[in-house]
């Protein structure tokens, strides 16, 4: 069973900011079974807020609770998977979708209180305040704020360990004293590690940024990020399953979030790409980009042919708008016009 409904439903009020009406014409499919590119178990905090997205409102989700969500476009490729699928991730699809919640419900209580409906809209603005609390918390993860406090907390116990391994030295317990010195030994390991993540988290350089168009190196689709990370957060079956161990900065490295060409592989439509793996085009890609999603995370293209992120994308990563440099060539060029 395949259900369907335009995506319009997700963008009654913001086509006119995040893309052209014709957008809406296009389609998401949501389906229980076949190829899987947004798998989400319904449950938890984020299950409870999925179940009243706008744009899942039609599917049967009572009937199983852990269905799959295919995202389709209104024309079909080769059925076969490609080489790239290995990249695919439902993840970075889930992230994205809810980010399209955050602006579905920051445009709801808008409109609530545009009509007067200030109940409505408070309600709205709860719902809201705690879904970005949720995001948020789930950034700061990324950013490495967990694991430095991991690793205080580690150090803190560290500390606690060494004067409980004093006492027993000097009470001559040496058996108490050997485990603890083992449990310390582990310790220190672990805070170890735990710092290191912390630190390469605040340290990283992005290579690319948000909405510029990029190559794949290995399977030549054209790209544009749309999400980033310092490293790959992905679980360990994803990382083994996409060979992450193979690359040659393995996953400490800047994983992005991209939306894929469908005229490239219209069954992939979101990827997570190491850096390694990106490249720049040796021209700009003045081209234009089919994907069913660009019209929600950016306002349109620039003069290089990059995508202009939406400032909820920016600031979500924290990132300053990108501004096209302006030369004498392009100065040359005006006076010619």
């Amino acid at each position: 069973m395949v259900q369907c409904m335009s995506v319009s439903t997700l963008a009654r009020s913001t086509s006119s900011v995040h893309g052209p009406d014709r957008v809406s014409r296009r389609k998401f499919r949501f389906s229980e079974r076949g190829h899987v590119l947004f798998g989400v178990e319904r449950h938890g905090f984020w299950g409870s807020f999925l179940h009243s997205q706008s744009f899942i409102d039609d599917v049967d989700v009572q009937k199983q609770r852990n269905f799959s969500v295919k995202a389709g476009w209104l024309f079909k490729g080769n059925d076969q998977e490609s080489d790239a699928s290995i990249e695919r991730s439902d993840s970075a699809m889930e992230d994205i979708m809810i980010f399209f919640y955050q602006l579905d419900l920051g445009t709801r209580v808008q409109y609530a209180l545009n009509v007067e409906q200030y109940e409505i809209a408070q309600q709205l603005r709860n719902k809201l305040t705690e879904v970005d609390a949720e995001v948020i918390k789930q950034q700061e993860a990324k950013r490495g704020s967990a694991s430095k406090s991991e690793a205080q907390d580690k150090a803190i116990s560290i500390l606690r360990l060494r004067a409980d391994l004093q006492d027993a030295i000097q009470s001559e317990n040496y058996a108490k004293a050997a485990s603890l010195r083992d449990e310390i030994s582990e310790l220190e390991s672990q805070s170890l590690a735990v710092s290191i993540k912390a630190q390469a988290y605040i340290n990283t350089q992005f290579a690319f940024r948000l909405g510029q168009k990029l190559r794949h190196k290995k399977f030549g689709y054209r790209a544009v990020v749309c999400g980033m990370d310092p490293v790959c957060t992905e679980s360990s079956s994803w990382m083994e399953s996409a060979q992450v161990s193979k690359l040659k900065h393995g996953p400490n490295q800047p994983f992005y979030q991209v939306l894929v060409d469908v005229h490239a592989d219209p069954n992939l439509l979101v990827a997570y790409v190491p850096e390694e793996n990106l490249l720049v085009p040796d021209q700009p890609d003045t081209e234009r980009f089919e994907h069913p999603y660009a019209p929600f995370l950016f306002y349109g293209v620039d003069a290089a042919g990059d995508f202009i992120p939406v400032k909820q994308l920016r600031e979500k990563y924290n990132k300053p708008r990108h501004e096209v440099p302006y030369g004498p060539q392009d100065e040359q060029n005006g006076q010619d016009g």
